[in-house]
This record gives structure tokens, sequence and C-alpha cells, in this order.
């Protein structure tokens, strides 16, 4: 790991930190933001510095959240994989605290779906995608 920085969960910061990033380190290989807006501020540093990224790229880059923006990223050619960050289970999770507060007892464990997605099956995945 040549570097870490925040960048404060937003596409300017990400930008900002890649910017930086990219004039310290000569021969970056991976990036791993923390969530999607991250990755596109990076993703825009990466292009304006003249480089490229995702599958094809210089650069590999690995998100978290898997938005319908980052599954068009993974499309264009930008983003190589995406770790889901699945909010859905919002719902459920209210659930869970109304049961708490009327006295009631939930389980302990509860474990939410989320998947792993690769450039190479976006286009297919998009569609059926629900944020």
């Amino acid at each position: 790991m040549l570097d870490k920085q925040t960048g404060e969960f937003t596409q300017d910061k990400g930008q900002e930190v890649m910017e930086s990033f990219l004039k310290s380190y000569k021969d970056i290989d991976v990036v791993i933001a923390e969530n999607d807006n991250m990755a596109f501020g990076a993703i825009k540093a990466i292009k304006a510095a003249g480089k490229t990224c995702g599958p094809k790229g210089d650069i590999t880059i690995v998100s978290f959240d898997a938005v319908k923006a980052a599954f068009e990223s993974m499309i264009a050619g930008d983003i190589d994989v995406d770790v889901e960050c699945n909010p859905l289970h919002g719902p459920r999770v209210a659930g869970i605290i109304e049961a708490l507060e009327a006295g009631k007892s939930v389980d302990k464990i509860a474990y939410v779906e989320e998947g792993t997605f690769y450039a190479k099956d976006a286009k297919e995945i998009l569609p059926k995608r629900a944020y």
C-alpha cells in the first residue's frame, strides 16, 4: 500500500485526494474507494492526468456501494469491481428498532444480502438493480 487518505465520501474530495496521490506516486496500480462517490472523483482525476482506469486501464478501481451510476461506470470501462452496500434493508432495521422500543425481543444476528459485481457482468445486471 502506497498511501491512504479519506475522501470524506464525496466526489470532490475523492478527486482531490487522487490528484495528490498521482503527483506523489508515479506507479499506482489499484485504487480502493470506500464508496462510489469517491471512486467517481478518483476516476475524474485519473483521466485528467492522462491515465486510464478500469479493466483495460492503467489503474484498477475497486469501489463500494454498487449504485446504478457505478454500474454505468463499470459498463463504460472505468470501474473494475463494485461491492454492494445494500440500502434496501432500511425498513427491516426500522422494524427491529420499533420492536426493541416496544420491549419485544429480536434476533441478535440479522444478515444483509449483498453482492460483489464485476465490470464484465454489469450490463446484464444493471436492468435488475433497484438502486
